[in-house]
Order: structure tokens, then sequence, then C-alpha cells
């Protein structure tokens, strides 16, 4: 028996501990971290993670970060330097999980059915003339991405348009909604619309306390419209361990830490087949794709009777009900069939039935692995003495389509300082010499819809990482990654005298650049043709 003075001492330790752990955590957050085991612990066998990460390095994927869950507990892990655990990542078209995750908890909670006429929710955006597609088109059909529409509308919506809504309903509907697939993140945009016309809440706050905080998910951010509502289809950024615990609440169907918090009958019906995306593909061409395995509510049905939510570029996360495993994976490749081919062909039959024997060999040789995992840095440069003539001047960029108006060039021991002016604002950004060095920007980075009004909003400023390298005497190529998103631009910047010509490309458009022509304005002040 414990005595009394002792039990007493104790008690009021725990309670100073928990109000101490209160003042330090405001609003009493909790950030729950997943449990970790070892690979061959959870019957996976580690040679063939080995593999994987062998033949993701030797591949066109660009691999920024990879979690493998097994048993609900994370067996591996591993992002490329430069990325790390705490940065967030966009997830691009992965957000429309997250905007059928609301959808579910608002259904379940009645304020919205499956079967409500998209129109009934927006009276007072109607277009002049309601055609009978229109006025048939239902929340499931926004859902199974068979609004009815073709082309989709996402790239239609004039970029001077402030209400989305008004402009999606507008569009005309061609097909009889509910009988052909057609992706349009539009669609996506209307639910994440619904969801905050009758919650009252953006779909952010709404999932707030239903789904982030009880997973101990914080510091998102979602893009929004000018009107304030999520873009729902894209915009989303949360960490990898975030996009792994929403997966594995899915796989236990909707249940965490034993509390059923989105209900099982959603899980179920929001990632089992409801539309075929290719009905006339045959199936030998269906067998080799992960994309004609049917689609479900805003997830996609995989081969290996597996389903998935992802994003543009490689944004994955792959649940395997079969293995009782899920894969998160953050990525910028250009073949994201090959990426998940990468999937099934190394993790998969890693994910063993039978216990593993220990083997500390491999699981050391995987940890060391993991753990000097790095992105593939430019070619080394050579010296240059150009430097010294560069120092403090400041280069007019000529007409050009990108808004960049000036470069003025500083150095620092094996740094290069770069002060870009565009639109009207002024940016500095740090290049380390053949080694990253880590800021922060408001300066918009690369983003495939970069044209969308919504790309922008809400979002706090960008963590960056620059590197530098002189490819010859009068060349200086400025390599920056935006590393909370999948993408890249190098500045190529050639020196002739008092005149720069710039080259920039971005890496989704790896061999389209864009020409910046441009003289010294502390030489003569004119900008050349």
């Amino acid at each position: 028996m414990m005595e009394p003075k002792l039990k007493r001492t104790l008690t009021a330790i725990c309670i100073f501990l928990l109000a101490l752990s209160s003042c330090n955590n405001p609003g009493n957050r909790v950030t729950v971290s997943l449990p970790r085991s070892t690979p061959a612990t959870e019957g996976v066998d580690p040679k063939g993670i080995i593999d994987f990460i062998s033949a993701v390095n030797n591949s066109n994927h660009e691999f920024h970060s990879i979690m493998i869950l097994r048993h609900g507990k994370v067996v591996t892990e591993g992002w490329w330097s430069p990325y790390s655990p705490s940065l967030k990542h966009t997830l691009y078209s992965l957000s429309k999980s997250f905007t059928s995750t609301a959808v579910g908890f608002a259904v379940s909670e009645n304020k919205l059915k499956l079967t409500d006429k998209v129109v009934s929710f927006f009276p007072g955006s109607l277009p002049d003339s309601v055609s009978r597609y229109l006025a048939g088109m239902k929340v499931r059909d926004l859902i199974t991405m068979s609004a009815g529409m073709d082309p989709d509308p996402t790239m239609f919506i004039p970029a001077n348009d402030t209400d989305w809504v008004k402009a999606f309903l507008a569009r005309p509907v061609v097909n009889e909604p509910g009988t052909r697939f057609l992706y349009n993140s539009m669609a996506t945009y209307m639910l994440s619309a619904i969801v905050q016309k009758v919650t009252g809440e953006k779909v952010i706050d709404y999932l707030t306390p239903r789904l982030f905080r009880p997973l101990g998910i914080e510091g998102i951010d979602w893009e929004t419209d000018p009107m304030g509502i999520n873009t729902g289809g894209w915009g989303l950024r949360l960490r990898t361990e975030d996009m792994a615990k929403f997966g594995q609440l899915y796989l236990q169907k909707g249940k965490w830490n034993g509390k059923q918090i989105l209900p099982a009958e959603w899980v179920d019906e929001a990632t089992t087949f409801k539309i075929d995306q290719a009905p006339g593909a045959p199936d030998s061409v269906k067998g080799r794709s992960d994309w004609m395995q049917g689609y479900c509510y805003q997830f996609w049905r995989c081969r290996h009777n597996a389903f998935r939510g992802d994003g543009a570029f490689g944004q994955y996360i792959i649940v395997i009900p079969e293995k009782d495993a899920v894969v998160a994976i953050t990525c910028e490749t250009p073949d994201m069939q090959g990426e998940l081919n990468l999937v099934w062909d190394y993790i998969l039959p890693a994910l063993r039935d039978q216990p593993i024997p220990e083997d500390n060999a491999s699981e050391t040789l995987l940890k060391q692995m993991l753990g000097s995992v790095a992105v593939k840095l430019p070619a080394k440069g050579i010296e240059s003495n150009s430097a010294s003539s560069l120092e403090g001047k400041t280069f007019v960029l000529g007409k050009n389509d990108t808004g960049m108006e000036s470069f003025a060039f500083g150095f620092s021991g094996n740094d290069c300082t770069l002060r870009m002016k565009q639109n009207g604002s002024a940016y500095d950004f740090t290049f380390g010499r053949e080694e990253w060095q880590k800021g922060k920007t408001s300066r918009p980075g690369p983003n495939l819809l970069m044209t969308e009004k919504g790309y922008e909003r809400q979002i706090p400023k960008a963590e960056v990482a620059g590197m530098c390298r002189w490819r010859d005497t009068n060349c200086l190529e400025l390599t920056l990654r935006y590393i909370e998103s999948p993408h890249t631009e190098t500045f190529t910047c050639t020196f002739k005298g008092d005149s720069l010509i710039a080259d920039r490309e971005i890496s989704f458009l790896r061999g389209v650049q864009s020409s910046l022509y441009s003289k010294n304005r502390v030489l003569k002040g004119k900008v050349t043709d």
C-alpha cells in the first residue's frame, strides 16, 4: 500500500504538471504522434523497403517524404533533405478527400443529404435560365465527379471573377448528371461552398473539432476563394505524419483512440466503387492503371483492392486494407503511375502475412539510408572571379511575362544574396554555395494553379531553400526550392559586360524557360531589348 502522505504528494505533482502543460499549450491542444515500431516487428521485410528506397533514388521521381504504417504503427519514415518532418506540403487534389470527409460529417449531422439539389443551396447565384440538367444536379454528382459538365470548368473561371459559385452554375451542363465521369476540381469547390453554406463555417474550421483536433493535426492552412470559401479541390497543406493519420483513420473505419469520430458507414460509402472512369477500356488496359479502378467520393480505387487520395505530382495517401497498411508520400514526379508502381513492386511484397525474423543488419542499413536521403543536387560548380564585379549591382529587367522587374546581387563568404523585385514588391533570398540556405519569403512560389484566384489566399510566408553554383566564369545558377510545395525554380544568370540574361525554369515545366533581358542600372540605367 502506498503511504497516504506519499500518495498526496504524487497527486499534487501530477496536478502541477498537468497545469503546467496547459499553460504551455494554449487552448489545451494536444499534438499526438503516431506510435513507432520496427518493420520486422510489424511483419514488414526491411530488405523490401531498402530495395524500394534504392529504386526511388535511381528513378525520375523526386521523393520528398515517405511514411509507411503497419498495424497502426510507423515502421518507415524519411524526408529527402532539405525537406523535413516539421514542414507542411502542398497536397493539390489530395485536398479533395478532406473536403469529402467534411461532407460526410455534415451528412451524419443531418445538415445535408447527397440527394439534395445543388441549385437549392444558392438561389441567388443561379443563371437567368436554369437548364434541366443543372436543375437535376445533386450533391452526389459533385462528389462522384459526374456533374455533367464538359470540359472541366476549373480553368474557365474568369481571372477577375469574384463569385466562383455563380461562375460554376453558369457553365453549361451538357450531360445528364450522374452518368459520366469527368474530373472537375470546381465540383469539389462547390462541395466546400455547400458545407460552408449549411454549417456557417469554412471547411477547415468545420473539420477542426471533428477531424483535425482529435487526430492531433495542427498548424495547417487551406487556400480560399475571394469570398472566403476554402478552395476544396486543392490548396490544403499539412505534414506527412498528418497525411498518414488521415489514412489510418480511414483504415480503422473512422475510429480513433477507441472513439468513432467519423461514421463507419460513411467510410465504407466514401471509399467503394461509385463510377467507372473509363467504361469502354479493355480489361488489359485497366489492369495496368490505377486510374481505371473506379472513383468513389473524392477517393480513387486502386489495384490490389486498395484506395487512395491523390494530388498532382505524386502526393498520395494509399490505404491497403488487406495488408492493414497505409503509405503516405510527398513528391514531384512527371509519372504518377510510375510512382504507384514502385509501391506495388516493392512495398506491397514486403508486407508479409507471417512474422518476420529480426534482421538487425537490414534494420540498421534502412535507418542509415532513410537518415541520409536527399534530393539530387546540381553538379558541382567552378571557381569564378565575377562575384566581386557584381557586388551591389542592380540589373533592371526588360518587359517579361513574370512581373519580375530587377535583380540585385550580393556575396558574402560562400553565400549569394539576391534581391528580386516583382510586381512592385521586393524579396530577399540567400543561396548557399553548393549547400542549402533556408529562409522564408512572402513571394508566391510556383504552383500548378498559380493563375487561379485562390492561390496565395490564407497562406503564410513560404519556407524556401536556396543553393547556387557557377556553371562557368560568367554564368551563375540559382536554385530556389519552395520546400512546403513540390516545386523548384532555377534562375540561370549569364553576365556579359553590363548586361544580364536570366533564364527562369520551373521544375514542373522542365525545358520551358522564360528569358528575362536586362541591363545594369548602376552603369547606364537603360533596358536593352
